[in-house]
């Protein structure tokens, strides 16, 4: 029998916590950075988080797959899978800027019941169980209730498929430059859809996303009370590559008419 995302977020969080304690260590030492692509990289950071969360996740409960960054990014989706981004954010890692986040979600069942991005470099840890609401630091946060694009922050990331999809991004951040109040990039998806559900952003966008980068967040922006889609509106499925995330139906309905190609 499978254990609840209820039964395991204690647990869970501590995990994650004690995980940010890597980073924290590591933050303080030379950085081994190397590249996977040609502005995608890795530091022996990412490697010894994930390895951490994957040894303790795997003893929390012996019955979850994995689908991470790192170690098993092609595994399919299992009935129980934990699904893991070390270090969200190395690009910020390596050139010492502290918008880092560990993303962790628990696929069951079908859905993501259970996700924690924790900025261990900023001291902030959100959580969300499913129907149970979202929190920071064991407060409840919301989404905002701004509803008019003139009045909304707007964060959005670009891929590391960039040079190839540089046109139309340039296109759509410049439809949205001169109609919000203000945009902001981050460099880490996770950190972007934690700082949605409390608020903090309006609105979020982003092309070519994985997995990992999402699936915590979007727990955390839907138990906040806000809405998730793809860039036409229409309903976000995890692996889709395109996102739009607002906190409110009438800010998110706008942004659909400004993303379209």
């Amino acid at each position: 029998m499978l254990p609840t995302a209820s039964s395991l977020i204690e647990q869970a969080l501590k995990i994650v916590e004690q995980s940010g304690g890597i980073i924290a260590e590591h933050n303080r030492k030379p950085r081994n950075v190397r590249l996977k692509g040609r502005i995608d990289l890795v530091t022996d950071t990412d490697l010894a988080v994930e390895n951490f969360l994957r040894e303790h996740l795997r003893a929390l409960c012996p019955h979850g797959g994995f689908l991470a960054e790192e170690a098993s990014p092609k595994q399919a989706l299992e009935e129980m899978t934990w699904i893991i981004d070390p270090v969200d954010g190395t690009t910020n890692f390596a050139h010492r800027l502290p918008f880092v986040a560990t993303s962790v979600a628990l696929w069951l069942k079908g859905e993501i019941a259970l996700g924690i991005v924790n900025m261990p470099l900023l001291g902030e840890c959100f959580w969300a169980v499913k129907g149970q609401g979202a929190y920071c630091n064991g407060e409840r946060i919301q989404v905002s209730t701004a509803s008019q694009v003139h009045e909304a922050l707007v964060a959005t990331g670009f891929s590391y498929n960039i040079a190839e999809e540089a046109d139309i991004v340039s296109q759509r951040l410049g439809r949205v430059l001169a109609r919000a109040q203000g945009v902001r990039r981050c460099g880490a998806a996770a950190a972007d859809l934690a700082y949605l559900a409390a608020g903090r952003y309006d609105v979020f966008y982003e092309n070519s996303l994985k997995p990992w980068d999402v699936a915590a967040g979007w727990l955390l922006v839907e138990e906040a009370g806000g809405l998730l889609t793809r860039f036409d509106g229409s309903a976000y499925s995890l692996g889709a590559a395109d996102l739009l995330a607002a906190g409110s139906s009438r800010l998110h309905d706008d942004m659909v008419e400004m993303l379209k190609d």
